[in-house]
């Protein structure tokens, strides 16, 4: 890649075009932030929604709204090869991945759940290099750093662990990094129809699976549980997904998955600016090691930067 410094912005054709760099910037602290707080968004739904049920139910909504956005805008329909790349895309993300986080998330705290799932960076480097590729030393580091971190978080607090809970997220975790990393190896639907043909198929799976498996809408929904799922549906998906989707196709596997090692330790600091929770002695020395594993991942301590090339 060109070593020539690229400007924040450029204008064409009287619009502002982003750099690669601005984007990535703006992506990564699009899931950085929103999917930090999504797992205690998840559990306010509980109020009203069973987890596959529910989660079904956010990802048609989000995927059917962004089909017809961009339908509306003209844009080409997949193909069939691409409808299918897409469709084992949204199994092993969003059904596999986030379904089964929403029902572990029924025996495991939130914070616990956040917690696991930062292992999926480390998994997602084993698959990386069983494909052939092979991670930097600094992505080794940044990772391992970052899961200590991790690792001293889940002493703030009362985090209880529910075995079956436990199996859930390392399915969760293990079908996530596998389908992150398939997303670049398949024939995907260009841009944000293969977002939108993503959601669309996983939804359509998760609800026909919810209503086999027994879980139904029982009561009306409480206002509180309605304000998640709206949230989940908009934030939690059409801009988070979208992002991740831009990360696993421009990026390093590490730096893509790297909201991971972030969203725990952000989950702690929310809860002290919003919920007034008080940090006490472990997350003062678990959030500098996140942060300092993070920079690892970025590359900060390598002549070539982590944002200035793709896996």
């Amino acid at each position: 890649m060109s070593s020539t410094p690229i400007s924040a912005a450029r204008s064409v054709g009287g619009g502002i075009v982003l750099s690669r760099r601005t984007m990535t910037m703006i992506a990564l602290l699009t899931v950085y932030i929103i999917w930090s707080t999504t797992y205690l968004a998840i559990r306010f739904t509980f109020e009203s929604f069973p987890p596959y049920l529910m989660m079904g139910i956010r990802f048609l909504i989000a995927g059917g709204l962004l089909f017809g956005f961009l339908l509306l805008r003209g844009a080409k329909l997949p193909t069939r090869r691409q409808w299918l790349s897409a469709g084992i895309v949204g199994f092993l993300l969003l059904v596999m991945g986030m379904g089964n986080t929403a029902y572990a998330e029924t025996m495991i705290s939130s914070g616990l759940a956040a917690s696991l799932i930062a292992a999926s960076p480390l998994l997602t480097l084993i698959f990386s290099m069983i494909w052939g590729n092979r991670p930097k030393r600094s992505e080794w580091i940044g990772v391992g750093v970052g899961l200590l971190g991790v690792s001293v978080l889940t002493l703030e607090g009362n985090l209880q662990a529910n075995p079956l809970g436990l199996v859930f997220i390392f399915v969760a975790i293990t079908c996530w990094s596998f389908g992150s990393l398939l997303v670049k190896r398949l024939d995907m639907p260009p841009g944000a129809m293969g977002n939108a043909a993503e959601m669309l198929i996983g939804g359509a799976i998760l609800v026909i699976g919810a209503l086999a498996g027994g879980e139904r809408i029982t009561a009306a929904p409480t206002p509180g549980a309605l304000a998640a799922l709206v949230y989940l549906i908009t934030a939690g998906s059409l801009a988070t997904m979208t992002a991740y989707m831009y990360l696993l196709k421009n990026v390093s596997p590490a730096l893509a998955t790297s909201y991971a090692l972030v969203n725990p330790g952000l989950a702690v600091i929310l809860g002290v600016i919003l919920g007034g929770e008080v940090i006490t002695g472990s997350a003062f020395i678990a959030l500098p090691l996140i942060v300092l594993g993070v920079a690892f991942v970025f590359g900060f301590f390598d002549r070539k930067k982590a944002l200035s090339r793709s896996s």
